[in-house]
């Protein structure tokens, strides 16, 4: 599993995206389902409409559908983490989508992350120490 912005999404599904192609040769290394959260998958659904309207939405779902991809829901423990880490990162500043991902991240040990966001996922760190392993690697 692999931890999903919504940039990657959005751009697997928008073939006139500018990193289209990049996010799908990386999807083709990953292994396993993409794993995201209700913020991230919320956003992602927001920029498909603007980009393709509700059949690119659609096919985010279709992703969902598939066992693809995978949405977390937040525990409320979460959400706590979620605002400390707002707070924490607010010269960024942080969005909630961001925040759930890192959030998650730390609770599920994980460090891989597919997002376009690369200056952002650089800056933050997992429980203050660890750093993220970004994908793609290549852009």
């Amino acid at each position: 599993m692999i931890l999903t912005d919504a940039g990657p999404l959005v751009a697997i599904l928008d073939r006139g995206e500018q990193h289209h192609q990049a996010c799908v040769a990386c999807l083709a290394e990953l292994t396993g389902p993409m794993l995201t959260t209700w913020p991230a998958f919320t956003e992602s659904m927001y920029l498909l409409g603007e980009a393709g309207g509700w059949r690119a939405q659609d096919a985010l779902w279709g992703l969902v559908e598939q066992g693809d991809l995978v949405i977390v829901a937040p525990r409320p423990e979460l959400c706590e983490r979620m605002r400390m880490l707002m707070a924490k990162y607010q010269d960024r500043p942080m969005d909630l989508a961001d925040a759930s991902l890192v959030a998650l991240a730390e609770e599920r040990s994980l460090r891989d992350v597919f997002t376009l966001d690369r200056a952002d996922f650089q800056t933050y760190r997992i429980r203050r120490r660890q750093t993220f392993r970004i994908w793609p690697r290549f852009l």
